[in-house]
């Protein structure tokens, strides 16, 4: 096939509407055709977006994915579900794009996969990280209280305590990215919670 009749082929696979008040089952059986394929691609796309911590440092005794690999294997090695250990591993891959609400980014990724606890951790460890060093910033060091009535506050203040704040070690040897990449690809590889669910149900 010619290069004329693949952009021909390409275009002849995309719905027609200008506008979606416009489009037809025929349009949304293509888009939901292309949404189930792209969506399986979501693991290989997080580990590619984990892996641009690789190297940041950002004054750090060790650099984000580091910090990632370690927080990740300490939960691992204390006994972790999965759930847990890849919400552990990508606790701040939001770190790139939301510098001003990190937690908030990983916790949407990882949300419709997890928990409503295990999301509840990660969207708001920052607060509660914050524990151990916020006095030094002229911040409020006791932030994490505002959450004291919440039913995850002791899941959330034990995993930055032995998790989170305890993973800077550069003696500690932490498990690679692929003893972990299966343990990303089998969580992530069905929501159980997500209102696009039903699209991915192949027909």
């Amino acid at each position: 096939m010619g290069v004329q009749e693949n952009i021909e082929h390409a275009a002849s696979e995309r719905a027609k509407f200008r506008e979606m008040k416009e489009g037809t089952a025929e349009d949304w059986a293509i888009i939901g055709g292309e949404y189930r394929a792209f969506a399986k691609g979501l693991p290989d796309r997080v580990l590619d977006h984990l892996k641009l911590l690789d190297g940041d440092f950002g004054g750090f005794p060790i650099c984000r994915l580091e910090h990632s690999l370690q927080t990740a294997t300490r939960a691992h090695r204390d006994g972790r579900d999965e759930q847990y250990v890849v919400m552990a591993l990508l606790h701040d891959i939001g770190d790139t794009l939301g510098s001003y609400n990190h937690p908030e980014v990983a916790a949407s990724i990882i949300k419709p996969f997890v928990s409503e606890e295990v999301h509840w951790i990660c969207q708001n460890h920052g607060a509660f990280q914050g524990y151990y060093y916020f006095h030094f910033l002229g911040m409020d060091q006791n932030a994490r209280d505002k959450f004291a009535d919440h039913p995850h506050f002791e899941a959330c203040r034990e995993f930055c305590e032995k998790y989170d704040q305890a993973a800077f070690d550069p003696d500690y040897d932490s498990e690679p990215l692929e003893f972990f990449e299966p343990m990303v690809r089998r969580v992530m590889a069905k929501p159980i919670a997500s209102a696009y669910a039903k699209a991915l149900e192949e027909e």
